[in-house]
């Protein structure tokens, strides 16, 4: 029997093909703002959170939260429905499930903006518990995000992370709880290493067995 039980996914990239909706958004965002996004590496912002991303470029909290709003309604409108399951997830989900495991996300997405993608792609069903950000500051980062699914869980014991960015990882370390990096996603092996992923996976069938075999 695995030592794992409860198993927190993070989205973007991970789950989902984030990708174009991301960044067609972002795009949309610096434009309206007055910023040309040519010279920014969007695909760095693939994960992070928005407030954090955006105050990289805009000086004062209040064009943060501008930025934020521009791009929450972009991407409400167009950006959550540029998005695809990655090769085999929802049958990595179908299988975990069956096999008796908890599910949750945890993402920096605000929950009501990623309880409608994944419906729409045919996978809510197989989450325990649906964790995500706030549409304020008081949810923002994924060691929040990670904490609050814990608290729901009411343990941690016997709990795994799996996620593709640096975020996934250090949120994972933050709470005590071991990672599992997945490479199929938007991160790469020099960014998670660092801290010290229990595993890595080159794709979805890759984390099933890793869980399913873990002593």
């Amino acid at each position: 029997m695995s030592r794992f039980r409860n198993i927190l996914f993070d989205v973007d990239g991970t789950l989902i093909h984030s990708q174009p909706g991301i960044i067609h958004s972002m795009e949309y965002t610096f434009r309206t703002m007055g910023v040309d996004p040519e010279g920014i590496d969007l695909m760095r912002y693939l994960g992070p959170p928005l407030r954090k991303s955006f105050a990289n470029h805009f000086d004062t909290p209040e064009k943060v939260e501008q930025a934020v709003e521009i791009y929450r309604r972009r991407y409400a409108e167009e950006g959550q429905h540029e998005c695809t399951l990655f090769p085999g997830v929802k049958e990595l989900l179908q299988d975990l499930r069956n096999a008796g495991y908890t599910l949750c996300t945890a993402t920096c997405k605000p929950v009501s903006v990623v309880t409608p993608i994944l419906e729409n792609l045919g996978v809510r069903s197989y989450f325990e518990i649906v964790g995500g950000a706030s549409e304020d500051q008081s949810v923002d980062n994924k060691t929040a995000v990670i904490q609050l699914v814990l608290n729901q869980l009411g343990t941690t014991e016997g709990t795994l992370m799996v996620g593709d960015r640096r975020d996934d990882m250090e949120g994972a370390q933050n709470c005590g709880l071991p990672a599992l990096g997945a490479l199929y996603g938007y991160g790469s092996r020099e960014e998670l290493e660092p801290y010290h992923p229990v595993a890595y996976a080159q794709n979805s069938r890759e984390v099933f067995e890793y869980i399913a075999s873990a002593e």
